[in-house]
């Protein structure tokens, strides 16, 4: 059975937009050095989301990560009221409800969790982001999601909107598929990745996939 993996936000439900990470990143500088702080790789998220997430992803004391990753979490929250629904994801959603399903995401798992059930969404696997697992770019949370999953018989793929979701599906050794992105934003990566406009083409690609 095909194993899919998710990103949430602008993928299944646009959080981001409505998120003020500005705020969220002046509040971050304040805490610590901001010239220490790494922004990851190249992507077309604002800076201060870039910035936001890069403290997420290379903070490794637990206590100061928890300190950090919960003042974003105040208002990446804040949004939920104002988040909107990708096109065609209750469609794309109900026709992949006979795989095994999993969303990986940057979000902390309870702000995922509230998104999700916003929009009437229903995944029961959901990995957030924790102190204990290593968030995009690095593939850690794809393989805990696949854990928690249980057997997929090697047929795996993510589908996701930036090029932090394309280098987690590599580095976990799992397909990747672009969504509603820009075509410059996977232009950088070698090998290329391939990319759809909408859910609904998503769909026909996996599609054709598990047909072949």
């Amino acid at each position: 059975m095909m194993a899919l993996i998710l990103d949430l936000d602008r993928t299944l439900v646009d959080l981001q937009s409505y998120t003020d990470y500005d705020a969220a990143w002046a509040e971050v500088a304040e805490l610590i050095d901001p010239a220490s702080a790494g922004c990851g790789p190249v992507t077309g998220w604002s800076s201060s989301t870039r910035a936001c997430m890069g403290v997420i992803a290379t903070v490794h004391d637990p206590e100061r990560w928890m300190e950090l990753s919960s003042v974003i979490e105040g208002h990446e929250r804040a949004a939920i009221g104002r988040s909107r629904a990708m096109p065609h994801v209750v469609e794309f959603l109900a026709a992949t409800a006979d795989r095994l399903r999993a969303v990986v995401t940057l979000l902390p798992e309870t702000v995922a969790d509230e998104v999700l059930a916003a929009h009437g969404l229903d995944i029961e696997v959901v990995v957030g982001r924790d102190p204990h697992i290593r968030p995009k770019p690095s593939g850690a949370g794809l393989k805990e999601a696949l854990r928690r999953l249980g057997p997929s018989g090697g047929a795996e793929t993510m589908v996701g909107d930036s090029t932090w979701d394309a280098l987690a599906a590599a580095d976990a050794g799992v397909d990747f598929i672009g969504v509603h992105a820009p075509p410059a934003e996977f232009a950088a990566l070698d090998p290329p990745v391939p990319t759809c406009a909408t859910l609904l083409e998503v769909l026909a690609v996996l599609d054709h996939r598990q047909n072949e």
